[in-house]
């Protein structure tokens, strides 16, 4: 298995990461343990040994069924884990109303005061069952704590060996200059996929220049990009999808239309239209590793099989210029 360097730290990871936000059961309509178990078992057999949680997955069921998988055999894998969201209390900015797992109300906070890093890296090693994390990463900017405050307390946790290297979720190359002035980070976790590039503006180009790696998630827009999904498609109590307007229902006929104008170089290479997505991902300037979810071992193999294979320049052309004609309304 081919391994790739996250920034300039001694942390390598695989091409694709495990991601573990649908085993929690948390916004996709539950969970089975038992699969998520053997999810993980196969993945790691398989050689995708990056598994990427957080503590509000299922608040903190994500991690504690990543760390009861990992039992034994943790030199073998990469835990990734994310902090600054908060549902015990009511602290920093408030962030949205949900149900938890048991569909009872919910509020959570966007927070990542110093106290508050430190607690919840506890929190999180106790769950995971490891003495430290190989990337611990900030899941949202909190805008009520200066980031200098933030990274100072990640700072501590690096020097302690609590934690590998420090990276951050969903910020800007400005919010990633200023965070970098007192840690280094290393990493950059964003969403991404052929139907949002909007960080090919200034975000790739910065992590490019500064030797920083971007993790992208939802690379299948969830799952949007495999295909399939139709007009009406009826989802399960809880799965916040439909409530997106990538799955706007002229939204999905355009996506399905883009694919089948694909298909025919997926089935050169002799894999599925979600293989080649993930390729596609993989190949683009920036990327080290891919984040993938997936709650059965059936779904762990098919996202395996998008490292069977490479994508010529000119299939990467002829994927990009079909991109280019499509449009989705996004209002």
């Amino acid at each position: 298995m081919e391994y790739r360097t996250l920034g300039n730290s001694d942390v390598k990871v695989t091409p694709l990461t495990f991601g573990a936000w649908a085993i929690g059961g948390w916004m996709w309509g539950g969970a089975d343990r038992k699969d998520a178990l053997q999810a993980i078992d196969k993945s790691v057999d398989l050689g995708i040994t990056t598994i990427d949680t957080a503590a509000v997955y299922g608040f903190g069921l994500s991690e504690e069924i990543v760390g009861e998988a990992i039992a034994g055999k943790r030199n073998r894998v990469q835990v990734l884990t994310k902090y600054g969201l908060v549902w015990d209390r009511q602290v920093g900015q408030f962030y949205f109303e949900t149900v938890d797992n048991s569909g009872n109300p919910l509020s959570l906070y966007r927070y990542a005061g110093s106290e508050s890093v430190i607690d919840e890296c506890e929190k999180s090693l106790r769950r995971l069952g490891t003495d430290y994390i190989d990337l611990y990463q900030i899941h949202w900017p909190d805008p009520t704590t200066p980031v200098e405050e933030t990274m100072e307390a990640v700072d501590q946790l690096l020097k302690q060996g609590k934690i590998r290297a420090a990276g951050v979720c969903n910020f800007s190359a400005g919010e990633m200059k200023r965070a970098d002035k007192v840690v280094s980070l290393v990493s950059d976790q964003v969403p991404y996929s052929m139907l949002r590039r909007d960080i090919e503006n200034e975000l790739v180009p910065y992590c490019l220049e500064k030797n920083k790696s971007i993790l992208p998630y939802s690379p299948l827009q969830r799952g949007l990009l495999t295909g399939k999904f139709r007009e009406g498609h009826n989802f399960n109590k809880g799965d916040s999808r439909p409530a997106t307007p990538y799955f706007k229902d002229e939204n999905i006929r355009k996506t399905n239309q883009f694919l089948e104008s694909i298909r025919p170089i997926a089935e050169s290479h002799q894999a599925s239209l979600s293989q080649l997505v993930l390729r596609w991902t993989i190949q683009m300037p920036g990327i080290t590793s891919v984040l993938v979810g997936a709650r059965n071992t059936e779904q762990v193999g098919e996202n395996c099989g998008a490292l069977d294979f490479s994508l010529s320049e000119e299939e990467m052309n002829r994927i990009n210029e079909s991109l280019d004609q499509l449009r989705l309304d996004l209002t």
